[in-house]
């Protein structure tokens, strides 16, 4: 069994080789990110992926533009699915590890948020590819309460579980009251990022922060037991995306706009205590 780090692209303001370098510093195996849109740029991401020896793990927005991560106001089921999977055949052409995807709308009904992720398990079917679908504000797994109907309702479907999100809708660490949610996510759950939401927002200041403690504990024991239920279902290679990051989830001085702390060196941090979590919790 191994745990393996993946480093996220946003909030990286230098160039691929140079995260690819901190990675490598850091003992991350891979990242995390959008292919580019246009061909000669996403030639390019993946040719330096391989030459720094990086696996990948595909990111896709359904119906938003390159670079941008809320969904269009009145997009269809049918749309959202037509544009992950044309992003998803674009993105195959550097071999993946799977793809994760923000997808989906949170203004649908229930009915169409069932509809369409029963219609992300028929494309991952048919693409052959591991698609797993975010946690995610914005998007029809905004919720902890909706998110259980749609699992329960789609057995095949995979999840990345940012439970971050979860705790700024409900205003508190939800999970720990709900603990069918948090079963139900963590077998269905392919991947985690593990940043720490707390009841005002999705991203504490720094997790290493004493008044933050009982967030990250809170974190760390929901993460764990995905961990469990992934173990059960047979999984040797667990992977993780710390992904604290900017545009306003890094909570800045006023009128400064100084940052209140470094993102590489919070993802690291997290990462690295992950690793070592996880190598003792299955006594590795």
């Amino acid at each position: 069994m191994k745990l393996s780090l993946f480093k996220t692209l946003w909030g990286h303001d230098g160039t691929l080789p140079e995260a690819i370098g901190l990675c490598k510093a850091a003992g991350f195996e891979g990242i995390e990110a959008p292919a580019p849109a246009d061909h000669e740029s996403r030639a390019a991401f993946f040719e330096a992926l391989e030459a720094g020896g990086m696996q990948w793990i595909a990111e896709i927005s359904t119906c938003t533009p390159y670079g941008l991560y809320v969904p269009d106001a009145g997009r269809t089921v049918e749309e959202h699915l037509d544009s992950l999977k044309q992003s998803a055949i674009l993105c195959m052409e550097g071999s993946p590890l799977f793809i994760n995807t923000m997808a989906g709308y949170d203004a649908w009904s229930a009915t169409d948020a069932v509809a369409f992720h029963q219609g992300v398990v028929r494309l991952q079917d048919e693409l052959e590819i591991i698609i797993s679908v975010e946690t995610h504000r914005g998007r029809s797994t905004y919720s902890p309460w909706l998110t259980r109907d749609i699992l329960k309702a789609t057995p095949g479907l995979r999840i990345t579980c940012d439970f971050s999100h979860w705790c700024v809708v409900s205003e508190r660490l939800i999970l720990d009251e709900e603990p069918e949610i948090l079963e139900l996510a963590a077998v269905h759950a392919h991947h985690i990022q593990p940043r720490v939401g707390y009841n005002q927002g999705p991203q504490v200041p720094d997790p290493r922060a004493p008044e933050f403690a009982d967030a990250l504990a809170a974190h760390e024991r929901w993460w764990t037991a995905v961990w469990d239920s992934m173990s059960a279902r047979g999984y040797e290679n667990f992977t993780m995306t710390p992904e604290f990051g900017p545009d306003g989830y890094l909570q800045c001085e006023p009128f400064t706009r100084k940052p209140v702390a470094d993102l590489w060196e919070i993802n690291s941090w997290v990462g690295q205590r992950q690793r070592e979590r996880f190598q003792s919790h299955f006594k590795l």
